[in-house]
């Protein structure tokens, strides 16, 4: 779900939660559905820190969905399927966290198509109703340049936003005009809020920052550099394996 950002950062956001400071675990105890979209090329450390801390604030399970491949040109890094082992290799064991597999599903029925957020939402509010509480979890950099996804708006009749804290984005102050109007009167201080409507809502998730990213990750193999502590043990067995990312052409940036 990386996006551009765009220009115009002016506006500013309701004072989020003063820290973090996640509950023990209690996976079951919200209602809530929660989905985590994204390449995962790979996934790492940071994707996990994520997971986890939504997981426990939030109180349900998360579910990770790892993009299809896109359609016309080769995968950048690993294949869908690659990094859909990895994701369950990394999420073995890991109670509350589990894969979706729905974008490759769909890509198989149909391999001409682009996947969009938007599309994701529309059929997951086909099959689990328009009552049910569902949100959408995604980086605060992704959160940032969401003007510039397919039907933007649209979004939030569809799905609340967990927006994560990640590295260097400071939401309070740096959102673009178009999105700080139409979020203004969205923010929520309680993840306990999220439950009480189907979608509409934000809330700003605290958590401890990870300054890995994929497309460093995917450097530091190349160029020879470390890179084993970034992600976890099975995925830097699989990687090695397999030989995936130790040359790697220009790829798009993804976390």
């Amino acid at each position: 779900m990386a996006a551009t950002e765009p220009a115009g950062r002016n506006a500013e956001v309701p004072e989020p939660p003063p820290a973090f400071s996640p509950p023990p675990s209690a996976v079951g105890r919200s209602r809530l559905q929660l989905f985590y979209g994204g390449t995962f090329d790979p996934v790492h450390n940071g994707h996990l820190a994520i997971a986890r801390a939504a997981r426990d604030e939030l109180g349900c399970p998360v579910n990770l969905m790892p993009a299809a491949d896109p359609p016309h040109r080769p995968p950048p890094g690993a294949d869908a399927m690659q990094r859909a082992q990895m994701l369950e290799l990394a999420l073995a064991g890991e109670a509350g966290l589990q894969v979706d597999r729905r974008e490759l599903q769909r890509a198989a029925r149909d391999p001409e198509s682009r996947s969009y957020s938007v599309d994701t939402l529309r059929a997951l509010r086909a099959e689990r109703g328009a009552a049910v509480p569902v949100a959408l979890l995604v980086g605060a950099d992704s959160f940032v340049g969401l003007p510039s996804w397919r039907e933007w708006r649209e979004l939030f009749e569809l799905a609340h936003f967990v927006v994560a804290d990640r590295p260097g984005i400071r939401i309070e102050g740096s959102l673009p005009a178009p999105l700080a109007e139409w979020t203004a009167s969205r923010w929520v201080e309680r993840p306990q809020a999220l439950e009480a409507e189907p979608a509409g809502r934000i809330f700003l998730l605290r958590q401890p920052l990870q300054p890995e990213s994929a497309s460093d990750i995917r450097h530091r193999i190349a160029a020879g550099l470390a890179w084993r502590e970034l992600v976890p043990a099975a995925v830097a067995d699989y990687i090695a394996d397999r030989r995936l990312y130790f040359t790697v052409g220009p790829a798009p940036v993804s976390v």
